[in-house]
């Protein structure tokens, strides 16, 4: 696992450094990259990173590579964000788990949205409440170590 994020994630985002990547611009956009790859709204990620990436001008290559890479978190916190949502609006649990909900989703994607829609809505509004503080955390916490790291190329 360590060498596949080493080849698949670290060596990247090195590179962008080395090729002229803002650190800051770089850290913005592996922040909100995240950020919309753990979008409770499923399928949506990859589209929601592009419009952010062109509406803030952010690094698409780095955010789409996060995005792909939180996909695991994305399924992983699917169903807090569904509870949470339900707490938020006041509704019903759904009695759902994580094995139930990948199963309808992987026989009928569409059908499943339909089925589940007011859930993942509510799923959706508490991922808005949720992620904007952990992602402006992100960010400032990526910038110096992306700058850190930018320096070292400079330096040699």
């Amino acid at each position: 696992m360590r060498a596949w994020l080493k080849a698949r994630v670290g060596e990247p985002l090195l590179r962008m450094l080395r090729e002229g990547s803002s650190p800051q611009r770089l850290a913005w956009s592996l922040a909100v990259g995240l950020a919309l790859g753990v979008t409770p709204l499923v399928g949506t990620s990859t589209l929601l990173c592009v419009g952010a990436g062109f509406l803030f001008r952010l690094n698409q290559p780095a955010m789409q590579l996060v995005n792909y890479a939180a996909y695991p978190l994305q399924v992983a916190l699917l169903i807090p964000f569904i509870r949470l949502g339900e707490r938020l609006f006041g509704a019903p649990p759904l009695p759902l788990s994580l094995s139930v909900l990948q199963a309808a989703l992987k026989a009928d994607a569409w059908g499943a949205l339909h089925l589940f829609w007011g859930s993942f809505w509510h799923a959706g509004v508490a991922w808005l409440v949720v992620v904007p503080l952990p992602t402006l955390f992100l960010a400032w916490l990526l910038t110096p170590l992306l700058r850190a790291t930018s320096g070292t190329f400079r330096r040699s």
